[in-house]
This record gives structure tokens, sequence and C-alpha cells, in this order.
């Protein structure tokens, strides 16, 4: 059964706008499916993972489009990069506008071709995994997560949050019949096989799955290099080369700390977050919701997963992912999330709790210091089934609320 996905009435605006559409995002998110289920009707499907139509588009890009009417979509366009010319050529031919549309899951390879052949002429949506907001059918018009005072909230019936965490967002395990352990298993084998052998030259593929159970269990967390290459025994090049495969391929997040020009006070080091927590909860084995829910690694998971959630309204509202930050200073002093609207920077914490008080947000009054910036409405995004105040500018809010 199809889930409706926010990202659609942002594909369409992208269609008015741009010749071109470019739909990208991790493996097994749903862009196929999204696009058939939304354009089928009005444009032709064709596929680079068809061996005729590959064959024929590697052959003679020129002679392929002939056979072709438009609008049409290409479905994993990166595996021939020869089309990129023609596309140029045929868009360049009339000013009607979303004519095309491409898609892929490997970043690198498509970014390539686009900023050499298509610059000024597309438009780029990076689809995510599945979000809260569609997971419990609460699909509006897509807008980025922005903290403001929310009076009322009714909690979805029956819902474990950690469920959803611990099963994942990927749309085809939302069929519950489906094994969740052999879905991921298989969905790693994929990834690592083609994907990563496509990004990089991997000699030994056992280390960089190390290397992705060491980023699973660090997810939430400042990024340190050499600590992960000494936990897989591999240089700290090596660890930042891999992990801009995993970025490449939308595995991974990577939120950096708010950074004004206001001296050397605060840290330049970057946080990692995993965009599925199901893959998270694969790589670490945490087999069960109730494990996860009670272990060591609870804080962490579930903050990745608000993080995950908040980065996801922003890509399926097709808006600046660079507004998402996060506040750490060199007395350690930290603010998980800091979102900018402007000049407005409004602060976020992650708990677990479901009851929190004012030392939760107490280190929020450190961005008062930002020369040139106002602190706007914050919140704590926790597991409250109903939102109340905390401080007079802060509200804790459920999750469900993101």
């Amino acid at each position: 059964m199809y889930i409706k996905r926010e990202i659609e009435s942002t594909l369409d605006g992208f269609l008015r706008q741009g010749k071109v559409v470019l739909v990208t995002g991790a493996r097994q998110v749903g862009k196929t499916t999204v696009l058939k289920e939304h354009l089928g009707g009005s444009f032709d499907y064709i596929s680079m993972e068809n061996p005729r139509d590959y064959l024929s588009a590697k052959q003679d890009a020129v002679l392929f489009f002939e056979s072709k009417s438009l609008p049409l979509i290409i479905d994993e366009v990166q595996r021939v990069p020869e089309l990129f010319s023609p596309i140029k050529w045929i868009v360049d031919q009339s000013d009607e506008k979303g004519r095309i549309v491409l898609s892929g899951s490997q970043t690198y390879h498509l970014m390539k071709g686009v900023s050499e052949s298509l610059a000024g002429r597309i438009r780029i949506i990076e689809l995510p995994p599945l979000s809260l907001r569609e997971l419990i059918g609460s699909v509006a018009k897509p807008h980025p997560y922005i903290p403001d005072r929310i009076e009322s909230y009714e909690k979805p019936s029956d819902v474990d949050i950690w469920e959803i965490i611990h099963r994942g967002s990927m749309p085809e395990l939302q069929d519950q019949s489906l094994s969740w352990d052999s879905f991921y298993s298989d969905y790693v084998s994929a990834y690592l096989e083609r994907d990563v052998r496509d990004l990089i030259n991997v000699k030994d593929e056992s280390k960089f799955y190390s290397f992705m159970v060491a980023c699973a269990a660090r997810s939430g967390q400042l990024f340190n290099a050499s600590d992960i290459g000494n936990a897989i025994d591999a240089d700290h090049k090596t660890v930042k080369a891999w992990l801009s495969v995993l970025q490449a391929s939308n595995i991974i997040r990577i939120i950096e700390p708010f950074w004004p020009n206001i001296g050397k006070s605060l840290t330049k080091t970057p946080k990692l977050y995993f965009m599925d927590t199901g893959l998270v909860c694969h790589l670490t084995r945490w087999t069960t919701a109730d494990q996860l829910r009670n272990g060591a690694v609870a804080g962490h998971v579930f903050e990745t997963f608000v993080v995950s959630e908040v980065l996801k309204s922003y890509m399926n509202a097709g808006t600046n992912l660079r507004d998402v930050w996060f506040y750490r200073d060199s007395k350690k002093r930290e603010i998980d999330l800091v979102i900018q609207e402007g000049h407005i920077l409004h602060p976020v914490e992650i708990k677990t709790a479901a009851t929190v008080n004012a030392d939760a947000v107490k280190n929020f009054k450190y961005l008062e210091n930002m020369e040139s910036y106002e602190v706007g409405f914050g919140h704590v995004i926790c597991q409250t089934p109903e939102p109340y105040y905390v401080t007079r500018g802060v509200q804790a809010v459920p999750v469900w609320a993101i």
C-alpha cells in the first residue's frame, strides 16, 4: 500500500520552476515508487536498470531520445552519464518547464553530470526515508521544523515510538511480515557490492563494514576520525575518505556547529547522524525495540531519530539544510540543535524523558551572546504526551509534533 509522501507537492513546485528535476536519495527510500505513483499518469518511465534501455542509451544517447516522448522519467540515470549532454540540448529547444525528471541514488556521479551539463536548468530534491509525519498519516503541505508555541497536540493512538525507531523508516519495511534483520542484511550487502564499489576501490569490504558499524555506534556524537580509525585499524585519512562515501550515498548527515564570527571559543568539530535508525540498530545489534528502549544507547539513538526527522522536514520541503546547526563551546556546553530562521536562533534540546525542568535548557542562555542574532522560541523534544512550558520561552513538546 502506497504511503503518501510529503515531497509530492515540493516535486510539483519544482516541475513548474525548472526544465529538469533531479530526485536523489539513498537506496530503497522510495524514489521510483513516488515518481511512478505521483507522475505515472502523465510521464513515461524508463530505467537504466533495464538492460535494453541501458544498452541503447550507452551506445547512442542521441538516437535513444529519438524513440522517447516527453515528459519523461529516467531512473538510475547515473549509470549512463552520456545522457546528460543530449538532455541539455533537448531542454534548451524549448522554454517549457518540467519535461524531464531524473532519479538516482549515487549523489557523487549525479552531481558530476549535473554540474558539467545541466547547471542552471535543473532543480534538485533529495528524498529521505519515510518521515514520522508520513508514517502516522499526518501529511500536509511540507514545512521545515521551526520551534513555535504548541497549544495542544493529540498523540497518535496505539503507536510505540520505540517500535518506529527500531523498525526504521524504509518504505519496504512497513510491511510487518518482512524480516527486519534479513532486510537490512540484504540492504548492507547491496550497498557494499554496488554503491561502495562504484565510488571507491575498497580492497577489504569487511573493514568498510566495520567502519559503518563504528560510525553507527557513534551516531549522535562528535565526529572523531582518529577514534574511529583506532577502532577499525585505519588511518584518519581513510576514515575521512570513507565518511565522504557514506555522505555521497545519503546514508549519513554531518551537522556543523554554529560558528558566527565571535572569536575562537566554539568547537569546529561536526556531529555525525545516520538518516535511518533501523540501520543503526541493525549495525550495532540492538535486535528488538525493548532492548533499545532500555539499553545504554537509547539516548543517542533517540537523538539520531529526532535530528533525522528535523532534517527530513527540510528535505521534503526542498529548503536549506544549512539552517540546522548545533552549539558547543570550549567549556563543552552544548545545545543539541540550533535552528536558524534568518537572524533568529531557536534552541532545541532532545531528551528521552517525559518530564523535564528548567535545568534541561540552562545552556540556551549562551546563544544570547551572539552578536547580530536574537534568541527565538525554544523546544525540548521528548516523550511527553502533551506540550507544556519549561520556561516562558521554551516548551517541552512530544516527538510526534516535529
